[in-house]
């Protein structure tokens, strides 16, 4: 067995073992990256010299670190000092952050190696990952379709064997939907788990860092590293973080799983509604008990998120003036240089997202749209409490249809912003969500079942998506590139 395929468990028990060296194991994801890169295109930055110097320097230590000369990528908006982190944009696309972000601090002192920095749509700002300002990432499993986003690098990354796992960012289904079409698992933790520190801001109260993994049990290895509270962020919240790999395992005989009613919809794919479908058949044989719910509130969370996350991104987007840092376009006085530098640097998602924001937040129109989807997402969140009352876990598909053909949505925004109607609820709420692989279309193309648990309860999440997991073989299955 080639060692890029191996795991993170599987890795660093290997590398305890004296079975493979971490130089060993890095020197084989390189490889890996050198044949397969250039089709799929996930990076933004390969880090080669860091990375094994990184791995030389853990050769030959013993410890107790989790991830101890295991190679990881990390999504291009997550800051890495010394490391450039251009948002897979323009206006950032020399920038190199001068501090760590809380979370590759962490990944840091287990013993982490850099492999590189990932491709996504600029600023987070898409589902495909068609929005980059370098290129378009390739899904592994197809090369002419889209692997998701805006996590599409890492996810690509990961399902293509070119890194042992990654983090990505989740602001509307960020993680979860490109996990779901390159059949891989992305976890996307409650609001307040992880810190957000040195992630490049899109929508501050929707965004949150997670893994990307070839299989659950990395995804709670990784969710045990990064998560806690740090005096950095003012929302990371305060609470106790248990160990996420102890319910693995676990029997799931009685647990209750709510099945929406508002999320088998007309249009969907008769393959995704079958697979997941056939997936709750499975838990079911597993001992949970199927129980319909209803979220009626769920067909308002599309127009409550682009109201609330753009608003949110003109906030934040501001900061690139030319003035501080990153891309500076002369004009011929203060404000024609902002003009031009943000013209030039921005991507046309970008500045539609911020033209939306500025307009929803402008005098006369503030109650109207950004007040009216604050009093929506309370409503949203309202129903999910009221059901978690009753269930423990709810079931839905990621998205509704599999990975579709690069260049197939561009032209309509409306249609490529309803490839997330499944997974944008779960930020609304703030409450954690994850996709996992649940069988394949005639086309073979992945598709994902998403598990939505209460606030800050991923350890039933994870028990009910390792179960399903164990119990299946599709997460075994390898994409040819």
């Amino acid at each position: 067995m080639e060692l890029y395929r191996l795991g993170i468990a599987e890795a660093r028990s290997a590398i305890d073992k004296g079975e493979i060296s971490p130089e060993e194991l890095t020197d084989s994801v390189l490889g890996r990256i050198r044949t397969v890169e250039e089709k799929i295109r996930a990076y933004v930055s390969i880090t080669r010299e860091k990375a094994l110097a990184q791995a030389k320097h853990a050769e030959g230590k013993k410890g107790n670190q989790a991830l101890h000369g295991i190679p990881i990528a990390i999504k291009d908006n997550i800051c890495t000092e010394g490391v450039r982190t251009t948002c897979s944009s323009k206006i950032l696309e020399n920038f190199v952050p001068p501090y760590e972000s809380t979370v590759t601090q962490k990944l840091t002192e287990q013993g982490y190696v850099l492999i590189g920095k990932t491709n996504l749509d600029e600023f987070a700002m898409g589902s495909s990952t068609e929005n980059s300002a370098f290129a378009p990432t390739r899904n592994p499993w197809d090369i002419t379709r889209v692997p998701g986003g805006s996590s599409g690098g890492s996810a690509a990354a990961v399902a293509a064997d070119m890194c042992i796992a990654a983090l990505g960012s989740d602001t509307g289904g960020s993680i979860r939907q490109p996990a779901s079409f390159c059949g891989v698992v992305g976890l996307k933790p409650t609001y307040g788990r992880v810190s957000r520190y040195g992630l490049v801001a899109f929508a501050s109260s929707l965004d949150q860092i997670g893994p990307v993994t070839k299989n659950v049990k990395d995804a709670a290895i990784l969710l045990n590293i990064i998560s806690g509270h740090d005096l950095c962020d003012s929302t990371s919240a305060n609470v106790p973080v248990p160990d996420f790999t102890a319910p693995l395992g676990k029997d799931i005989k009685g647990l209750k799983i709510g099945i929406p009613k508002e999320y088998f919809i007309a249009g969907m794919d008769k393959e995704v509604e079958e697979s997941v479908k056939q997936a709750i058949n499975k838990l079911e044989s597993l001992g949970a008990i199927s129980v319909e719910i209803s979220l009626p509130h769920t067909e308002y969370a599309i127009a409550a998120y682009y109201i609330l996350a753009t608003s949110e991104a003109s906030s934040n987007l501001a900061r690139y003036d030319g003035v501080k840092y990153g891309l500076r376009i002369e004009g011929d006085d203060l404000i024609d240089m902002y003009m031009k530098t943000r013209q030039k640097g921005f991507g046309a998602e970008v500045k539609r997202r911020i033209i939306l924001g500025t307009y929803a937040l402008s005098s006369g129109y503030y109650d109207a749209y950004y007040k009216k989807a604050q009093q929506v997402r309370t409503l949203i969140r309202q129903d999910l409490e009221r059901v978690f009352e009753k269930v423990d876990v709810i079931i839905t598909p990621t998205t509704p249809s599999p990975a579709f053909k690069i260049g197939e949505k561009t032209d309509d925004p409306l249609h490529m912003y309803l490839a997330d109607i499944f997974t944008i609820s779960v930020n609304l709420a703030g409450v954690p969500g994850i996709s996992i692989p649940c069988g394949f279309t005639s086309e073979n193309l992945p598709v994902g079942l998403q598990i939505i648990g209460k606030h800050f309860d991923e350890e039933a999440v994870l028990k009910i998506a390792y179960a399903y997991e164990q119990a299946t073989d599709w997460h075994k299955r390898k994409p040819e590139i």
